[in-house]
Order: structure tokens, then sequence, then C-alpha cells
């Protein structure tokens, strides 16, 4: 962690035990250095803009800002990286308390096929949106992902990752509910990750080459989550009989050429089903070696793996691979999704013609 501003000297071995003791330990905006403290590997700076790094919202409520972080090094190319903002005010004579945690992970994708395809639907599915200016990488209103350059792989070769998560919520006599994380929307959700990633691969050995840059504005989905009514995510033959339906709600995701998604929930409950197609080339790593070399099915194009919990399949579409990460969908549902999605980019289907569900 570094801080702006004037630093009392330290002389000889004081010094070094002391920045020894504060290496990967708490730090707090007691911190005994003065200017806005840099959080994240140096990547954020207090009062740089979103509400939970603002000084002045922290003296309003009451409340007290913590780090702790571990920067990746060459030789240990993982860390990670959290900000909690803890404050209390008194509405009506009722003591609410709030909470934030904000936290930055580094490191590579899952190994496990499985895990790897719930991590690709978690972090690039639902209500994700595609960074712009070809970064690799995905937000929503609560974090985002972005996919580090080729130089940063694993030696497995697995793609190297930066993955940003917030979690908020305020507390008093009657419950606990959630509450705005202050991020301050997806742009500025892609600006913090942006930062993060750049500072990650400058800690971890792997920033030869430009580094990000976020210039263009974002884009925003099309719709919001809604109920149910005929085909999800308006995709031909993706449908439910009416009593199945009427307790459901879904949502459109990003369609474009490098991303589409679409997620079916049970209204006020979990999720149903989940599918994602990546084609933009960084993106698409994520999911390399987890295709097999054979297809999945017979009838099927393409390589790839069904299971009773997950499909993951690819194919040459338009003169480069797409792949397509299927979680907890039906075979009728899998078909419909793939078939709507190479015909809006104009490749051969993957699946075999299919049928209403009966």
């Amino acid at each position: 962690m570094r801080a702006k501003g004037k630093r009392k000297l330290l002389a000889g071995g004081a010094a070094l035990i002391l920045l020894a003791t504060l290496a990967g330990t708490w730090a707090t905006d007691t911190w005994p250095f003065s200017g806005d403290e840099r959080y994240c590997w140096g990547a954020w700076q207090a009062n740089s803009g979103p509400d939970f790094l603002s000084d002045k919202d922290l003296k309003e409520e009451n409340g007290r800002r913590a780090a702790q972080e571990q920067a990746p090094t060459p030789q240990r190319p993982t860390g990670s990286c959290s900000v909690t903002i803890d404050a209390t005010r008194t509405i009506s004579d009722d003591e609410v308390t709030h909470r934030t945690e904000v936290t930055l992970d580094y490191g590579p994708v899952p190994k496990d096929a499985a895990k790897r395809a719930s991590w690709v639907i978690e972090h690039l599915g639902g209500d994700a949106l595609p960074l712009p200016d070809g970064l690799p990488g995905t937000v929503h209103g609560l974090g985002g992902t972005i996919v580090l350059p080729k130089r940063c792989d694993t030696a497995d070769g697995r793609p190297t990752v930066v993955t940003l998560t917030a979690d908020s919520s305020s507390t008093w006599t009657r419950g606990t509910m959630s509450a705005p994380a202050g991020l301050g929307g997806t742009r500025s959700v892609a600006a913090l990750l942006v930062a993060a990633a750049n500072r990650g691969m400058a800690a971890a050995g792997c920033a030869a080459g430009q580094p990000f840059e976020l210039i263009s504005p974002m884009l925003q989905l099309p719709e919001r989550t809604e109920s149910l009514y005929g085909e999800a995510c308006r995709i031909p033959g993706f449908t439910f009989d009416k009593v199945t339906g009427n307790n459901l709600e879904h949502q459109v995701g990003a369609v474009d050429r490098d991303l589409q998604s679409c997620s079916v929930r049970i209204q006020r409950g979990g999720p149903l089903y989940d599918a994602v197609m990546v084609a933009q080339p960084r993106l698409a790593a994520l999911l390399d070696g987890a295709t097999g070399d054979k297809a999945p099915a017979p009838g099927w194009r393409g390589t790839g793996v069904f299971t009773d919990d997950y499909a993951i399949v690819r194919a040459d579409c338009v003169g480069r691979p797409a792949t397509f990460v299927m979680v907890s969908m039906p075979s009728y549902a899998q078909k419909a999704f793939t078939d709507a999605v190479t015909e809006r980019l104009g490749c051969a289907p993957l699946a075999p013609r299919h049928t209403q569900p009966s």
C-alpha cells in the first residue's frame, strides 16, 4: 500500500522492521501517513470518485475504511485485496450499521472443467456487460472480470484474470437487507477493474506492452430482468409450459459477435438455466482445454463435453472459434440457444434440428 504526500523518514533497521510489519497486514484510514491513501496494490486512491473511497462519506456516517492486501509477484502470481467500510447512523432512534466489502482477486481460472463452466457463467453471464475498446472482460453493477494477456498465463496455459466483487448490507433491529455498495455504476466499476489489472500485471512481472486503457462509454443491456412470457431471452424454441413460465423470469444479457448470454431464474429465487457464448479470443481462451477433442453428442458439430450438470461446445463460426457454455439446461434448450446464436452470427448450426418440448 502506498500513500500520497509527505512521510516521516525512519532510519536504518527501524524502518525495515516497520515496513516488514506493515506489509500484507490491515491498513486503515488511521494509517500513520498523510494525504489520500492508496489501496489494492496502489490501484485505487481515496477520494478518487466512487463513494466507497470517499472520506467525506466516512465522516458523515461515522465510518471506518480498512484494507487488507497481498500483491502478486513474479514468483507467486496470485494476489488479493479487500477494502471494507463499516459505518453507523441513527434513524428514528434505531441504530443502523452498514458494511460494504469490495474484493479483488488476481489469479488463474479454475482448472476443473465443471468449476470453470460455473465460473464463466457467473462472471460472463446474467447481466454482465462487455467492456468497451476491445478489452477482454465484463462488468455489472457489483463487479466484473478482465482476462489478462497471454504473457500472464499460467505454465499449464490457463489465463490469469482479475475479478472484482462487492457485497453491501444494512442491519438494524428488524433484520438485515442488501444495500448499495457505492461502486459508482458500471463505468466506474470498469475503471476500477482496469486500474487493478494494470497494477497487478506490473507487480506480477507480466506488464510488457501497452497497458489496458478505458476510453469509450459503456454499452447498456437492452432489457432488464423481467417475468417470462413466451420464449426465454427471445430465443425461438426456448419455451416453457404456462404453469412453469408463470414462476420464472429471464435476463437477456449481452448480444454481440463476441458475447451472448441468457439467464432464466425462478422468481425471487435462484438460477434455473444459464447459457453463454464467447468468441472474443481472450474470453474464449478461458475454456481452452475444457472442450475435449470429440463431438459432444451424435449429430453435433465441433468438440465438447455434455454432462448432467453442464455442457461445453466449441466450433468454428465465421472464421473463429465460438464456445458455448450451458449449465443445467435440458437438451431442447441447448439446441435452441446454439441454433439462435449460430443463425445470428451467420454460421452453420452446431446442433441437430431441435424440437419443441412435449
